[in-house]
């Protein structure tokens, strides 16, 4: 009778055809992403909740911030969706401003927004390339309120500016509300506990409106120099 350690390997050694081949997808992913948003210029990469509806504030918000942001002459990215992903695109088209969707699909069907421009749709199936794309090519973040997505999309930034492995970005939190708690207990219990340094949290400030996050792209960027963060 085989062992149930030998079953184990048994079945674990046939995961490692299919691992190679997805090595290809993969890499497909990465090429296309890069090719592709490396011709659209400086962008700022929008966050937020995908279930936020069009007649809620946090919509109406971030659809007159990305239009802001668009009028200063970046692209907007977002993460090709619905709810505060649309609103970014929304805004940023309205605004005539150059409109980036990097949708993902998912097992529930994420469809894209219809605000996206026609050749500026990126469809991905990892999210981890995805996120990649999302840090690249941006010169800025801001992170409306959201979800798991949004506090994993926010702290990979962080954490990629923290540790230097990406240039240092502003990284701009909407909504004093929402986000001063977090930051509060970040302070409490992070930092106290010193698994932090004290310099960490400037790399994050909490705005309430459009014109606040213009001043702080505005404040950051003064020499009008823009580049890949890797």
């Amino acid at each position: 009778m085989m062992s149930k350690k030998k079953t184990i390997q048994k079945n674990w050694s046939a995961v490692k055809a299919n691992d190679s081949w997805a090595l290809f997808k993969i890499m497909s992913e990465f090429v296309e992403g890069y090719e592709r948003l490396s011709a659209i210029g400086p962008c700022i990469s929008i966050f937020g909740s995908a279930r936020t509806p069009p007649d809620n504030s946090t919509y109406l918000l971030t659809q007159e911030i990305a239009a802001a942001i668009a009028k200063q002459g970046y692209g907007v990215i977002s993460g090709g969706g619905p709810g505060v992903m649309e609103a970014a695109n929304k805004g940023a088209q309205e605004a005539y401003g150059t409109s980036v969707g990097l949708n993902i699909n998912l097992p529930f069907e994420q469809d894209a927004n219809p605000f996206i421009d026609n050749d500026k749709l990126i469809n991905f199936e990892y999210f981890f390339v995805r996120k990649v794309m999302f840090v690249k090519y941006a010169q800025g973040f801001v992170v409306m309120p959201g979800g798991l997505g949004t506090l994993d999309e926010l702290f990979e930034a962080w954490t990629l500016i923290q540790t230097q492995k990406i240039s240092s970005i502003p990284i701009i939190l909407v909504g004093r509300k929402y986000w001063t708690g977090l930051v509060e207990w970040i302070k409490e219990q992070l930092l106290a506990e010193k698994n932090i340094n004290p310099e960490d949290l400037d790399l994050i400030q909490i705005v309430e409106n459009a014109d606040e996050v213009i001043q702080a792209l505005g404040k950051f960027h003064t020499k009008g120099k823009y580049r890949p963060n890797f």
